[in-house]
Protein backbone atom coordinates (compact mmCIF):
# COMPACT_ATOMS: atom_id res chain seq x y z
CA UNK A 1 0.00 0.00 0.00
CA UNK A 2 1.79 3.48 -1.02
CA UNK A 3 1.58 6.56 1.20
CA UNK A 4 -0.37 9.25 -0.30
CA UNK A 5 1.61 12.14 -1.41
CA UNK A 6 -0.57 15.09 -2.00
CA UNK A 7 -1.86 17.47 0.60
CA UNK A 8 -5.66 18.04 0.50
CA UNK A 9 -6.63 21.42 -0.67
CA UNK A 10 -8.27 23.29 1.94
CA UNK A 11 -11.55 25.61 1.14
CA UNK A 12 -10.01 28.77 2.62
CA UNK A 13 -7.21 28.99 4.84
CA UNK A 14 -7.90 32.48 5.66
CA UNK A 15 -4.33 33.70 3.26
CA UNK A 16 -4.62 36.60 1.15
CA UNK A 17 -4.61 35.45 -2.39
CA UNK A 18 -1.66 37.74 -3.32
CA UNK A 19 2.33 37.13 -2.37
CA UNK A 20 3.57 38.80 0.69
CA UNK A 21 6.60 38.55 -0.52
CA UNK A 22 9.11 41.56 -0.21
CA UNK A 23 9.59 43.62 -2.90
CA UNK A 24 6.89 42.59 -5.16
CA UNK A 25 4.51 45.11 -6.87
CA UNK A 26 1.19 46.40 -5.21
CA UNK A 27 -1.16 44.57 -7.93
CA UNK A 28 -1.16 42.86 -11.65
CA UNK A 29 0.26 39.77 -12.83
CA UNK A 30 4.30 41.13 -11.92
CA UNK A 31 3.11 40.54 -8.16
CA UNK A 32 1.87 37.06 -8.83
CA UNK A 33 5.07 35.87 -10.92
CA UNK A 34 6.79 37.01 -7.54
CA UNK A 35 4.63 34.74 -5.33
CA UNK A 36 5.37 31.82 -7.62
CA UNK A 37 8.45 31.70 -8.73
CA UNK A 38 8.98 31.96 -4.19
CA UNK A 39 6.67 29.43 -3.72
CA UNK A 40 8.77 27.56 -6.49
CA UNK A 41 12.10 28.11 -4.78
CA UNK A 42 10.52 27.53 -1.36
CA UNK A 43 9.78 24.01 -2.46
CA UNK A 44 13.07 23.45 -4.00
CA UNK A 45 15.07 25.05 -0.57
CA UNK A 46 13.09 22.20 1.51
CA UNK A 47 13.73 19.04 -0.69
CA UNK A 48 17.43 20.05 -0.82
CA UNK A 49 17.59 20.55 2.61
CA UNK A 50 15.38 17.39 4.09
CA UNK A 51 16.69 15.11 0.79
CA UNK A 52 13.20 13.76 0.93
CA UNK A 53 9.82 14.58 -0.18
CA UNK A 54 7.96 13.05 2.97
CA UNK A 55 8.83 16.08 5.25
CA UNK A 56 7.17 18.59 2.66
CA UNK A 57 4.22 19.85 3.23
CA UNK A 58 2.05 22.88 1.69
CA UNK A 59 2.02 23.98 5.05
CA UNK A 60 6.04 24.45 5.14
CA UNK A 61 6.44 25.27 1.60
CA UNK A 62 3.89 28.30 2.40
CA UNK A 63 5.68 29.73 5.39
CA UNK A 64 9.55 29.62 3.39
CA UNK A 65 7.78 31.57 0.69
CA UNK A 66 6.21 33.85 3.08
CA UNK A 67 2.53 33.13 1.20
CA UNK A 68 -0.72 31.40 2.38
CA UNK A 69 -1.87 28.12 1.66
CA UNK A 70 -4.20 29.09 -0.29
CA UNK A 71 -2.24 31.28 -2.68
CA UNK A 72 -0.39 27.71 -3.57
CA UNK A 73 -3.72 25.74 -3.53
CA UNK A 74 -4.89 28.23 -6.80
CA UNK A 75 -2.04 27.22 -8.44
CA UNK A 76 -1.38 23.69 -7.66
CA UNK A 77 -3.73 21.42 -6.47
CA UNK A 78 -1.26 19.07 -4.33
CA UNK A 79 2.35 18.71 -3.22
CA UNK A 80 3.03 16.32 -6.15
CA UNK A 81 1.81 18.84 -8.89
CA UNK A 82 3.82 21.31 -6.70
CA UNK A 83 7.10 19.03 -6.92
CA UNK A 84 6.79 19.10 -10.63
CA UNK A 85 6.62 22.51 -11.31
CA UNK A 86 9.44 22.96 -8.98
CA UNK A 87 11.18 20.35 -11.71
CA UNK A 88 10.36 22.27 -14.53
CA UNK A 89 11.24 25.44 -13.08
CA UNK A 90 14.66 23.74 -12.14
CA UNK A 91 15.48 23.19 -15.87
CA UNK A 92 17.49 25.09 -17.55
CA UNK A 93 16.04 26.17 -20.81
CA UNK A 94 16.86 24.26 -23.91
CA UNK A 95 19.51 26.22 -25.34
CA UNK A 96 19.35 27.66 -28.87
CA UNK A 97 20.27 25.03 -31.83
CA UNK A 98 22.12 26.53 -34.45
CA UNK A 99 21.29 24.26 -36.99
CA UNK A 100 24.85 23.78 -38.85
CA UNK A 101 26.15 20.73 -37.83
CA UNK A 102 24.50 17.54 -36.10
CA UNK A 103 27.38 17.37 -34.43
CA UNK A 104 27.40 20.71 -32.73
CA UNK A 105 23.86 20.79 -32.05
CA UNK A 106 24.02 17.79 -29.81
CA UNK A 107 26.79 18.76 -28.34
CA UNK A 108 24.65 21.93 -26.79
CA UNK A 109 21.74 19.20 -26.22
CA UNK A 110 24.03 16.91 -23.77
CA UNK A 111 25.57 20.02 -22.26
CA UNK A 112 22.91 21.66 -21.07
CA UNK A 113 21.70 18.23 -19.66
CA UNK A 114 24.91 18.71 -17.38
CA UNK A 115 24.58 21.79 -16.50
CA UNK A 116 20.91 20.37 -14.92
CA UNK A 117 22.58 17.68 -13.41
CA UNK A 118 25.53 19.37 -11.79
CA UNK A 119 23.14 22.34 -10.82
CA UNK A 120 22.85 22.03 -6.46
CA UNK A 121 18.86 22.65 -6.45
CA UNK A 122 17.66 20.57 -9.31
CA UNK A 123 20.11 17.48 -8.06
CA UNK A 124 18.94 17.51 -4.71
CA UNK A 125 14.98 17.70 -5.94
CA UNK A 126 15.67 15.28 -8.76
CA UNK A 127 17.28 13.04 -6.15
CA UNK A 128 13.84 13.05 -4.15
CA UNK A 129 11.92 12.22 -6.86
CA UNK A 130 13.44 9.43 -8.21
CA UNK A 131 13.73 8.05 -4.51
CA UNK A 132 9.95 8.52 -4.56
CA UNK A 133 8.98 6.75 -7.97
CA UNK A 134 8.53 3.19 -6.66
CA UNK A 135 5.79 4.45 -4.18
CA UNK A 136 4.44 6.80 -6.45
CA UNK A 137 4.78 6.08 -9.89
CA UNK A 138 2.33 8.99 -11.07
CA UNK A 139 5.10 11.02 -9.81
CA UNK A 140 7.53 9.47 -12.02
CA UNK A 141 5.18 9.49 -14.75
CA UNK A 142 4.09 13.28 -14.53
CA UNK A 143 8.08 13.57 -14.08
CA UNK A 144 9.20 11.95 -17.49
CA UNK A 145 5.91 13.69 -19.54
CA UNK A 146 6.88 17.03 -18.01
CA UNK A 147 9.93 17.03 -17.85
CA UNK A 148 12.53 14.81 -19.37
CA UNK A 149 10.22 14.33 -22.64
CA UNK A 150 11.02 17.75 -23.46
CA UNK A 151 14.79 17.08 -23.72
CA UNK A 152 13.91 13.75 -25.49
CA UNK A 153 12.07 15.22 -28.06
CA UNK A 154 14.76 18.31 -28.72
CA UNK A 155 17.20 15.30 -29.85
CA UNK A 156 15.11 13.38 -31.42
CA UNK A 157 14.49 15.88 -33.42
CA UNK A 158 18.14 16.95 -34.30
CA UNK A 159 18.41 12.86 -34.54
CA UNK A 160 16.14 12.91 -37.19
CA UNK A 161 17.78 16.20 -39.26
CA UNK A 162 20.83 14.28 -38.96
CA UNK A 163 19.17 10.84 -40.59
CA UNK A 164 17.77 13.11 -43.20
CA UNK A 165 21.22 15.25 -44.01
CA UNK A 166 23.31 12.26 -44.43
CA UNK A 167 25.27 12.76 -41.28
CA UNK A 168 23.72 9.80 -39.31
CA UNK A 169 23.14 6.44 -40.02
CA UNK A 170 19.89 5.68 -41.92
CA UNK A 171 19.85 1.93 -40.07
CA UNK A 172 20.16 2.78 -36.38
CA UNK A 173 16.73 4.00 -34.55
CA UNK A 174 16.76 6.99 -33.52
CA UNK A 175 15.72 6.03 -29.71
CA UNK A 176 19.12 4.03 -29.72
CA UNK A 177 21.13 6.82 -30.49
CA UNK A 178 19.48 9.13 -28.18
CA UNK A 179 19.53 6.33 -25.59
CA UNK A 180 23.73 6.26 -26.48
CA UNK A 181 24.18 9.99 -26.05
CA UNK A 182 22.54 10.14 -22.79
CA UNK A 183 23.39 7.30 -20.63
CA UNK A 184 26.77 7.55 -20.27
CA UNK A 185 25.87 11.21 -18.65
CA UNK A 186 23.25 10.00 -16.43
CA UNK A 187 24.96 6.82 -15.46
CA UNK A 188 27.72 9.30 -14.08
CA UNK A 189 26.04 11.31 -12.61
CA UNK A 190 23.12 9.01 -10.63
CA UNK A 191 25.09 5.64 -10.42
CA UNK A 192 28.76 6.41 -10.36
CA UNK A 193 28.49 9.91 -8.61
CA UNK A 194 31.17 10.94 -11.00
CA UNK A 195 32.47 14.85 -12.32
CA UNK A 196 30.70 15.76 -15.55
CA UNK A 197 33.39 18.04 -16.34
CA UNK A 198 32.44 20.74 -19.41
CA UNK A 199 34.43 18.57 -22.14
CA UNK A 200 31.95 15.36 -21.66
CA UNK A 201 29.51 16.35 -24.02
CA UNK A 202 31.77 16.61 -27.24
CA UNK A 203 33.85 13.41 -25.70
CA UNK A 204 30.34 11.81 -25.38
CA UNK A 205 29.15 12.74 -28.69
CA UNK A 206 32.40 12.23 -30.98
CA UNK A 207 32.91 8.87 -29.30
CA UNK A 208 29.15 8.09 -30.18
CA UNK A 209 29.22 9.39 -33.83
CA UNK A 210 31.97 7.52 -34.31
CA UNK A 211 29.47 4.38 -34.92
CA UNK A 212 26.34 6.19 -35.71
CA UNK A 213 27.99 8.68 -38.08
CA UNK A 214 28.68 8.75 -41.79
CA UNK A 215 30.98 10.01 -44.23
CA UNK A 216 28.51 11.57 -46.81
CA UNK A 217 28.19 15.03 -46.67
CA UNK A 218 25.23 17.23 -45.93
CA UNK A 219 22.97 17.81 -48.14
Amino acid sequence: MTTPLTDPAPADDGAPGTSRVPGARPRGRPRSAVAERAILDATMRLVAEQGSLAGLSIEAVAQEAGVGKATIYRRWPNKEALVIAALEAAEQPLPALPGDNVRDDLVLLLDAMRVNLIDARAEGLLSAVLGQVKQHPELGRRYHEVVIEKRRDAMRDVLRRGIASGELRDDVSIELMKDLLAAPMLTRKLMQELDLPPELPALIVDTVLAGIGTDRPRC
